[in-house]
């Protein structure tokens, strides 16, 4: 066995290069600030939703809460897989996240959903846009993580989009 000098990490060998490692590591740190941002988003309108559909919103924000909060240890470990520091600070989160902050005034219920339409429409384009290298590097681990995340968010949005149709 080689030996190994105190405080220095062993050598990565898993068939994915440095470089994409890295590429990879960086997106999925998007992705986790954005998965943990409309968490938080969706954690808060579960709490201070009112209104007519309140029993309706209440139960449908907790579902996607709780769906949100299981998915981040899922993307920061694989960052880890990769080798890689997972973010895990607000600070960070919000250098990172593509989306915006949940408003600091309450807004309407109906609000709330168009809000987190948009978030979750977000999130899906942020996995997306990873794929181009995930491909190449063929990291199928990741792809599949993507795959699974796309489709959580593309139903999410479709689901909570038919909540404003008229």
């Amino acid at each position: 066995m080689a030996k190994r000098s105190a405080g220095k990490a062993p050598r990565i060998d898993i068939g994915i290069g440095e470089k994409d490692r890295a590429a990879i590591a960086g997106g999925l740190s998007k992705l986790l600030a954005d998965t943990y941002t409309l968490y938080l988003t969706t954690h808060n309108f579960h709490w201070n939703v009112n209104g007519p559909m309140f029993n309706t919103l209440h139960a449908m924000f907790m579902v996607q809460y709780t769906e949100l909060w299981n998915a981040v240890d899922p993307i920061a470990e694989r960052i880890r897989s990769l080798g890689h520091i997972a973010p895990g600070s607000y600070a960070q989160f919000g250098r990172l996240t593509s989306l915006k902050d949940a408003p600091e005034t309450r807004p309407a219920a109906l609000e709330m959903v168009a809000i987190l339409v948009q978030g979750h429409e977000a999130v899906a384009r942020t996995a997306r846009s990873i794929f181009p290298v995930v491909e190449k590097a063929g990291d199928e681990p990741t792809a599949d993580l993507l795959t699974q995340r796309l489709t959580v968010h593309e139903q999410a949005a479709w689901m909570l989009r038919s909540l404003l149709e008229e």
